[in-house]
């Protein structure tokens, strides 16, 4: 058997065997085609949204940073016959020859690493130089081949079926995942794809469609992938606002308690209750809480529509502050546990943090026995679906910054307004845009006053259809 021969090292990181013009373009080892190629425009397509700043390490033939439509897109190429060729066929582009090529404080949006980390000489060094070129929101989306596409590789090399020459770099998903933490990098969320990279009539599509997503299947797929984002800073409190935004619908004894419970937060704070016209008097209650406590800052609105959902968007169209949470008004969540959410989203920890109330135990007669099994077997089908560990998804009580909120309205027509209850809105919105979602636990209470405004069988209706519409999104890419 003869030994692998791998790549010449030179002392520049950027050490990418080019592609010649005349060369047929191999793509990670597997012959490109269309079909393969557009996977690949489906894939970051689907993770970058249009109008972004791109920069794509090792750009090969400029395929890719053209799909993704950037705002401004910039492609690093170390082989100058390969970069004057991939500039005169996207002249919209620009392509220089490493990072000294780039415009000096030149920060981007989003970072593609499509093999990067294993053809370069360094992987670590590369991975340290990306900070020069990123903001704290900068989404870096790394690509490889899965250790049993490797296997196959170099099993076609060895029955010289293929000339593909291996990586100058063996490198795994969990050493891929050390060098993040040596680099100042936190892992967002991960997967794996593509069972068949040749195109067969409904044999490709069956494979890497449906039978590429079921558990254990996974094992066999080619390609890998991982988001990662610049390891936050610690903020302080001190320098932001609050906006607590609380839906109400006949929840009278609960108003002047949800203002008195809640400790003080930021530098300034705000209450907005949305009344959804309630028949027990809790829009007076309301008014008469505004005036008895006028230094607490607290607003009311009425709603145009109804639902819970509809509440928090116009709870949340009308809020003044930097930092945006929901306290569901029958205080089933304790408000003295919202400074936890406020110091974990500060902390950098998330960027969505979601309350959870299965993990600690609940008092009786807080939710009933059925309710949690179904809760529970959603909060699994949900972390599978959306790539990020989702221990409950109905819990009312969501932390998240403004501009967040606002990148997630801009892209709501990926799914629409289809949300009655306001969580998948954001939770959706949320990993769709990459934000790391955070749980955070919380002791959930039984109720004091009122009754629940959700039936048990519609709900579970509705967390199925929020399934399926996670399913065909972020599954099918449809």
């Amino acid at each position: 058997m003869r030994p692998f021969k791998y790549r010449k090292q030179q002392k520049d990181i950027f050490l990418q065997q080019p592609y010649h013009a005349s060369m047929r373009v191999k793509e990670n080892g597997f012959s490109q085609n269309s079909y393969s190629q557009r996977q690949s425009i489906n894939f970051f397509t689907f993770m970058i949204p249009q109008n972004m700043r791109v920069l794509q390490i090792g750009c090969k033939n400029g395929y890719l940073l053209n799909a993704v439509r950037p705002l401004y897109g910039v492609g690093i190429e170390p082989h100058e016959a390969t970069r004057n060729k991939v500039q005169s066929t996207y002249p919209h582009l620009n392509f220089v020859h490493s990072f000294d090529g780039l415009f000096q404080d030149a920060l981007f949006d989003y970072v593609i690493l499509d093999t990067a980390t294993v053809d370069f000489y360094d992987a670590q060094e590369l991975l340290e130089r990306l900070h020069l070129v990123c903001h704290p929101a900068t989404r870096i989306i790394v690509t490889k081949n899965t250790s049993f596409g490797e296997w196959i590789l170099s099993a076609l090399r060895i029955f010289r079926r293929s000339s593909f020459q291996h990586s100058c770099n063996r490198i795994s998903k969990n050493d891929l995942r050390h060098f993040l933490y040596l680099s100042g990098y936190d892992y967002i969320t991960g997967g794996k794809h593509t069972l068949l990279s040749l195109y067969l009539p409904l044999i490709s599509a069956l494979c890497n469609n449906i039978v590429a997503l079921l558990p254990g299947v996974n094992f066999f797929c080619l390609r890998e992938w991982m988001i990662i984002r610049p390891a936050p800073q610690e903020l302080r409190a001190s320098d932001y606002t609050v906006s607590i935004v609380i839906p109400c619908r006949n929840e009278r004894d609960n108003i002047e308690a949800a203002i008195i419970r809640t400790p003080t937060m930021g530098r300034k704070m705000e209450f907005i209750f949305v009344e959804g016209h309630s028949q027990d008097g809790t829009l007076d209650e309301i008014k008469r809480v505004m005036a008895k406590y006028p230094e607490k800052n607290i607003s009311c609105l009425v709603q145009d529509g109804k639902g819970k959902g509809d509440a928090v968007r116009k709870g949340f169209a009308h809020a003044q502050g930097d930092i945006l949470m929901i306290l569901d008004a029958d205080l089933t969540m304790p408000p003295e546990e919202l400074p936890k959410f406020l110091e974990a989203l500060l902390r950098g920890k998330g960027e969505l943090i979601n309350g959870s109330r299965l993990i600690y135990g609940m008092e009786q007669q807080a939710m009933r026995p059925l309710n949690f099994l179904v809760n529970h077997g959603f909060s699994l089908l949900f972390t599978w679906l959306l790539g990020q560990r989702i221990t409950d998804t109905l819990c009312g009580t969501k932390v998240l910054f403004k501009k967040d909120y606002q990148d997630i309205v801009c892209n709501r027509s990926y799914f629409g307004e289809f949300d009655p209850f306001g969580d998948f809105d954001l939770l959706f919105g949320a990993a769709k845009l990459n934000r790391k979602i955070v749980d955070m636990p919380v002791h959930y209470k039984s109720r004091s006053y009122g009754t629940s405004q959700i039936s048990r069988f519609r709900g579970g209706f509705m967390l199925l259809m929020m399934s399926l519409v996670a399913f065909k999104k972020f599954k099918l890419h449809k």
